[in-house]
């Protein structure tokens, strides 16, 4: 199951972008740009810039996640979300062995599917392993050919041999990765990612994400969410149908803040 993790974040988030936008309208000076933003001030001008659609000082505002025991399937999605910065585990520098993955709830519902699913792990694990054998013995006699030592001959074989072996690797495999948004471009990736027609995984790491936020920093993100929390459904004849559901959904997980 996926672990979202807060790692960090820029301090005083809401006084940071309260502080932008109360420069872009007061000629105040850098020094003085702090002054007089008490909790009540800064969630005037954080709720200001919701209601004018001024989101460019949400920028100044930023937060890092770890997020593991997720699949690369999911990896190739959240990556589509580009103003942002990601560190991913290397399936180049890393072997893969035994390597975990992420089990769709749908096959798991299903006896006879997960024992398919659960043999077809096994059988990439057995070809996976077996493709790094061959492909490492043959690079390390050639290492060792070109002088190298037994033992640096045999490190840098694998390297090379596991960069073409893991392409026999499913995407279920899981992975894990550390990932930085502001929060312009998180606001963004809520809209899209927290809706029902999100796919499953990522749906619920855009959640898990969305309840940490919302925990040091509520009023910056009281209209996150995904896009029906702010008018009407922009899916048309594709909407999920459940909307009114959705919206208590979200308006719970603000109410259950520790704000």
């Amino acid at each position: 199951m996926a672990k979202v993790t807060l790692i960090s974040y820029t301090p005083q988030p809401e006084k940071t972008v309260a502080a932008a936008a109360k420069l872009c309208y007061s000629p105040v000076g850098i020094d003085q740009i702090k002054e007089g933003l008490t909790e009540e001030k800064t969630a005037d001008f954080v709720d200001m810039l919701a209601q004018i659609g001024h989101e460019s000082p949400m920028e100044h505002a930023s937060f890092t996640f770890g997020i593991e025991g997720v699949s690369r399937s999911l990896l190739a999605q959240i990556t589509r979300h580009r103003i942002a910065s990601y560190s991913v585990q290397s399936q180049r520098y890393v072997r893969e062995k035994m390597f975990e993955f992420v089990l769709p709830p749908e096959i798991e519902a299903i006896p006879e599917a997960r024992e398919e699913f659960l043999k077809a792990m096994e059988e990439d694990q057995k070809h996976y392993d077996r493709l790094t054998a061959i492909l490492k013995e043959k690079h390390k006699k050639q290492f060792l050919a070109e002088g190298k030592e037994e033992k640096q001959a045999a490190r840098m074989a694998e390297k090379k041999a596991i960069e073409d072996a893991r392409f026999v690797l499913p995407n279920a495999c899981a992975t894990k990765l550390i990932c930085t948004f502001n929060t312009r471009s998180l606001m963004n990736f809520f809209a899209h990612r927290c809706c029902n027609r999100a796919q499953w995984e990522i749906r619920e790491v855009a959640n898990q994400m969305l309840r940490l936020v919302l925990d040091v920093a509520p009023n910056l993100f009281r209209n996150a969410g995904p896009s029906c929390m702010r008018g009407a459904c922009p899916e048309g004849s594709m909407s999920c149908g459940k909307m009114k559901e959705v919206r208590a959904y979200f308006h719970g997980l603000r109410e259950n803040t520790k704000a």
